[in-house]
């Protein structure tokens, strides 16, 4: 691609944001790129930019102090209309992944966001293509296959933040139409596959760490749930090659460790259970957990056990899950280019060696 071409980017600053920008500007080192970025107490859009920015690439990136929260993204009427009239392609990735968010701070930012953004997209006259990332979790409690093509089958939702994804992948579905756009789904994104290397320590990591740390044993829920996670470098090249791959447009990818790739929380807790020298945990049927053993613990505990136990509720859920992700539209249009997300059980070591090598994210690893 030549230096026509303008990346307009939400999300930059974000655990997959940052590791996006880096992989668009090593693939596309003749394009341009436009990052809405929200000021910060303390730190302007631009001072955040510069953290993620490497300095031999910031003549290529262009800042924007701005919030899809807002209307016309936070941006000025003039800068709002120069941006759109350049920009050739999007990327949103930008949104609110707390899960006990309520349902009307999630819809701001997920769905009122995403609008701003479609409507930025559809008024720029040199648009070739729209990457939306959304999250294979719109698929809310099914306990079955869930096929890239389908969205909404009368599934309800865990938390405000699967709820909100799904009106705002719904609300993009209905854009496509006369939009160049598609779809981007990925699961529990972990860190980087060959280092380890992450900045979020949430998800996968919270519970790991209490196990690890020999704070709590006991899992409320089964032990051949499933548990999809890609690395961040995955999911990063994934969305980087597909935004300019005119064979996507249209449809729906997740961007997932679909049937062959994924694990159980068994073998997980399993290889977490020998590095980590713990014994391996005790499950007990969620139903029977949290309707009589959770209301005694609540009263029994104290301190620090007592602070994981309340903190660990929001990841409850994630225990219980059977789902598989079909992957076949993500085969076909990564597979042909090498790229595929590697089995959770083949890099899992990675991810345990940088949770100590950082303190699980307190001391700082120099980036190699």
């Amino acid at each position: 691609m030549n230096s026509e071409e303008l990346i307009f980017v939400t999300g930059a600053t974000g655990f997959l944001g940052t590791q996006l920008v880096r992989e668009l500007l090593d693939r596309q080192p003749h394009a341009r790129l436009a990052l809405l970025i929200r000021d910060s107490p303390g730190k302007s859009g631009q001072q955040r930019a510069d953290l993620i920015v490497p300095p031999s690439e910031q003549s290529r990136v262009q800042v924007y102090s701005g919030d899809v929260g807002h209307p016309n993204c936070g941006l000025d009427i003039a800068t709002y209309q120069r941006l759109s009239a350049e920009t050739t392609r999007v990327i949103h990735s930008a949104a609110a992944v707390r899960f006990d968010h309520s349902l009307n701070e999630a819809r701001s930012i997920n769905v009122e966001g995403t609008r701003r953004v479609l409507d930025f997209a559809a008024g720029a006259p040199r648009l070739r293509s729209l990457a939306y990332v959304g999250t294979a979790y719109v698929a809310g409690e099914r306990t079955d296959l869930v096929r890239e093509d389908e969205l909404a089958v009368g599934q309800s939702y865990r938390n405000t933040y699967e709820q909100t994804k799904a009106e705002a992948e719904a609300l993009v579905r209905s854009r496509l139409t006369s939009l160049p756009g598609v779809i981007l789904r990925p699961s529990i994104i972990v860190g980087d596959s060959r280092t380890g290397a992450t900045s979020s320590f949430k998800m996968l990591y919270w519970p790991l760490k209490i196990y690890a740390r020999r704070l709590w044993r006991t899992v409320p829920g089964y032990p051949d749930a499933v548990l999809d996670i890609v690395p961040v470098d995955f999911v990063a090249t994934s969305v980087a090659r597909i935004v300019f791959d005119e064979a996507a447009l249209g449809s729906t990818v997740h961007l997932c460790a679909g049937p062959r790739g994924s694990a159980t929380i068994q073998q997980i807790a399993q290889r977490a259970a020998e590095y980590f020298q713990v014994r391996e945990p005790r499950y007990v049927d969620p139903k029977f957990f949290f309707a009589m053993v959770r209301p005694l613990l609540s009263l029994s505990l104290w301190g620090r056990k007592r602070r994981v136990f309340r903190d660990g509720g929001v990841y409850r859920d994630y225990f219980t899950m059977r789902m598989q992700f079909d992957t076949t539209n993500a085969e076909r249009l990564l597979e042909p280019a090498g790229v595929s997300p590697p089995p959770v059980l083949g890099y899992l070591d990675q991810l345990f060696q940088y949770c100590v090598a950082s303190d699980w994210g307190r001391k700082p690893i120099p980036v190699q």
